[in-house]
């Protein structure tokens, strides 16, 4: 469904592009979202090969490894959400703000101040998980072998978290002029990279040592470190749509407070998606094995719908953010709800073909009757939930490219709370599982109407 105008969709009379009139701001706006988000699609299925290739090489490492990357996973997946869809976003959307007003100079800055920020928020990473990284597995009850084998993993991976949040941080820079070819195209690069080096020095393979959970790790930092070297010489060089000018670079407060204001809040996000994973597990983990293990099949297909509303969600920050930046306020809403439709149509879709088929999804993982009965339950229950989440998390997205981004982020809260505060009681009081599954699918249901809502009623421009 597609919501109309808002109590601020009403185009100022003087509103005009400072530059000549681009395709984002003229061009229809459905056809236009489709072609920027294809290349978007396509590289978030090479992170889907890249899950699936590394859990394969660590799977024949043994169980021990396996159980060790399970502990870095929520960190490793908060670091990659951070800089690319939170603090990446905040990035994407000031520099589409500052062309959409058609100043130039000002979004090459922008971008040299991007830079500086994604270094440091990786350095900040670094340097807190290799120093109490051991800490916080421990706390998730990592010990022994399983212990030192998440440290091996995460020892390689965190020292390289610069390379991360850089490749993530200059791809949003070109996405914020509008271009998703060429950081889809870096991505699905990297992806092949990391797979292949990880696959060598991990299993051993064309005579190299056999470095195990180090070797996996090492394939990450060498793919990311050539990925962040690319997208700074090709902004560098001039190819892409800004000309970055590094001798007029001098530092400005506005220019860091311009990102962050969209960035630094939006990082409440992921973190809000990780403790609710968290929380929502250790709760389940008391139902049993069964039962975890059925929800494990639930959240697994989840996880693999998200690309699909980031992938719309951050092809109309540009669009929203150069409307923005050109006074055309209507249009940019246009852009937030086509953007949220699509992706509710296609994930909501998905959503309720699970729920009325689920065993087309359980039976590619496993035939265990008592984990098909618990996952079925679940997406019986919540797949119907799936279409106001997808739409929620596209909407986040385009609310970065307003710089309004405080009405989705609350909405995260809530669903976090939904989950987190019913789910406890619903321990305590020891309800069936079926309500847990029910809970899951409400909360999705509260986040997507609630984000909805919250854009509604929010002043653009």
């Amino acid at each position: 469904m597609t919501i109309d105008a808002s109590i601020d969709d009403v185009q100022p009379a003087t509103a005009a592009p400072a530059t000549p009139v681009n395709d984002l701001l003229t061009a229809p706006i459905l056809p236009t979202l489709l072609r920027l988000a294809i290349p978007n699609t396509i590289a978030m299925f090479g992170s889907t090969l890249v899950a699936v290739a590394e859990t394969s090489y660590i799977g024949r490492l043994g169980t021990e490894p396996l159980a060790g990357i399970a502990l870095v996973f929520p960190f490793a997946m908060l670091t990659q959400m951070m800089s690319a869809g939170a603090m990446g976003g905040g990035v994407s959307s000031a520099i589409s703000r500052a062309l959409g007003a058609g100043d130039r100079d000002r979004a090459a800055d922008l971008a040299l101040h991007a830079a500086i920020i994604g270094g440091c928020a990786g350095l900040f990473f670094t340097v807190m998980m290799l120093g109490f990284g051991r800490n916080f597995y421990a706390l998730l009850g990592g010990h022994g072998g399983v212990l030192e084998q998440s440290m091996h993993y995460s020892q390689v991976l965190f020292s390289g978290a610069i390379s991360i949040w850089l490749v993530n941080t200059l791809a949003s820079v070109v996405r914020g002029t509008g271009d998703m070819r060429i950081p889809s195209m870096t991505l699905i690069t990297v992806s092949m990279i990391q797979i292949a080096v990880g696959g060598v020095l991990g299993l051993g393979l064309f005579g190299m040592p056999g470095l195990g959970m180090r070797g996996v790790a090492a394939g990450q930092l060498t793919a990311f470190t050539c990925g962040a070297i690319f997208l700074a010489w090709y902004l560098a060089s001039g190819r892409s749509r800004l000309k970055l000018d590094f001798a007029a670079f001098s530092f400005q407060r506005a220019m860091f407070l311009d990102i962050l204001k969209v960035g630094a809040i939006s990082c409440l996000s992921p973190l809000q998606s990780v403790l609710t994973i968290l929380i929502f597990t250790k709760i389940l983990a008391s139902f049993g094995t069964e039962t975890l293990a059925g929800y494990g099949m639930g959240s697994r297909l989840e996880f693999l719908l998200i690309p699909i509303a980031f992938a719309v969600g951050v092809a109309s920050v540009p669009m929203v953010g150069m409307a923005i930046g050109a006074g055309l306020v209507t249009r940019a809403r246009k852009v937030a709800w086509t953007a949220g439709t699509v992706a509710g149509l296609v994930v909501g879709l998905v959503g309720l073909v699970v729920a009325l088929k689920p065993t087309l999804w359980i039976a590619l993982f496993t035939t265990d009757p008592g984990v098909t009965a618990a996952a079925s339950s679940y997406f019986a229950l919540a797949g119907p939930g799936f279409g106001f989440f997808g739409v929620g998390v596209c909407l986040y997205f385009s609310s970065q490219g307003a710089a309004k981004v405080g009405g989705p982020v609350l909405a995260g809260t809530i669903r976090l709370l939904l989950v987190g505060i019913g789910g406890w009681w619903l321990a305590t009081v020891s309800a069936p599982a079926w309500t847990l599954f029910a809970l899951v699918g409400g909360a999705m249901v509260a986040f997507g109407l609630a984000t909805i809502i919250s854009i509604r009623l929010t002043r653009w421009g």
